[in-house]
């Protein structure tokens, strides 16, 4: 099965992804986090606030894309979302495949090894509060939060290290809180 998504992934990204420019892309999502950093005074609890909020918002928009695009049913436990996440969705929309890893005990949380995270390069963090506090791709925690909720899981998805802290790995941990229930809006039947 992994090799399968694995494949579905690198075919998707060949035939049905329009490509830009990940330089241009790179440097415009820095533009925006110095801007953020600018706007908010530097408080990076709040710029990284700002951050999810907007992967939070692409997010919700993009898993129709995603499901669009890959005619995938409904993963039916964690260690097949784990791998669709990893194997499908970072390969469509960044071109990387992060490794799944540090699995509970109870198989509702994982990590997301990004040995390359492309929205980091040209990017060195000053050593100052900056390095401690903020964290630079927080938007992928936010994208995540949302295209997960959007298939009705509800997930904690932060990041537990990052290279550009000096960490040895980016990891970003995603964390099973509950499986939400289809609902019905109100009014319509």
């Amino acid at each position: 099965m992994s090799k399968q998504l694995k494949q579905l992934g690198d075919d998707i990204w060949k035939n049905q992804v329009e490509k830009i420019n990940s330089e241009l892309f790179t440097l415009t999502y820095g533009s925006v986090v110095a801007q953020l950093c600018k706007d908010l005074d530097n408080n990076y609890d709040q710029v990284n606030n700002e951050l999810y909020k907007m992967g939070y918002n692409i997010g919700v928009r993009l898993i129709d894309e995603f499901l669009q695009k890959t005619q995938l049913s409904r993963c039916t436990n964690m260690h097949e979302t784990a791998e669709v996440v990893s194997k499908i969705g970072f390969k469509i929309f960044l071109n990387i495949t992060p490794t799944v890893s540090h699995w509970t005990a109870d198989n509702k949380s994982f990590g997301l090894i990004l040995v390359e995270n492309p929205l980091a390069d040209f990017v060195e963090l000053p050593n100052t509060e900056a390095r401690k506090k903020l964290w630079y791709s927080n938007v992928l925690c936010g994208v995540l939060k949302g295209c997960l909720e959007m298939v009705q899981l509800d997930c904690d998805v932060s990041f537990l290290q990052d290279s550009l802290k000096g960490d040895e790995n980016t990891e970003i941990r995603v964390k099973l809180n509950k499986i939400l229930k289809d609902e019905i809006p109100a009014g319509e039947e």
